[in-house]
């Protein structure tokens, strides 16, 4: 059984429908996944691997999608699914511009050139 239920409130199948000839390729193809997978009264219901079929991807991203739009909202569902899944910079532009001029200077002694341990190393010990 299905542990996120698509069921479209009347406001949310006709935003989906507007969106259909105006919005962006992939809030179109998220708007038609989302109206096949609506199990309410109005929706046709299909299962996963029917809507994976149909718009050419892997039930999991059927799936997710579902899980967006109960967790986050419709907005959100119509995203990207890998917005906001940024890593932190390490690094400021600071220490960033610090890292650059060193890649610059000639390696220490015995070295030919700079290895990303050694550079580590060398960020580590100048703070």
């Amino acid at each position: 059984m299905k542990k996120y239920l698509v069921e479209l409130t009347t406001e949310e199948r006709s935003r989906l429908q507007a969106l259909l000839g105006k919005g962006k390729p992939h809030q179109r193809k998220h708007a038609q996944m989302l109206l096949k997978a609506d199990q309410g009264p109005h929706g046709p219901g299909w299962k996963d691997t029917r809507i994976a079929e149909a718009f050419d991807c892997h039930p999991t991203t059927v799936e997710n999608l579902r899980r967006r739009l109960v967790e986050q909202g419709l907005d959100t569902s119509l995203e990207h699914g890998n917005r906001g899944s940024y890593r932190a910079r390490k690094l400021d532009g600071k220490a960033e511009a610090h890292l650059i001029a060193l890649t610059r200077m000639e390696p220490p002694e015995g070295r030919n050139r700079w290895g990303v341990r050694l550079l580590a190393d060398q960020m580590v010990a100048r703070g």
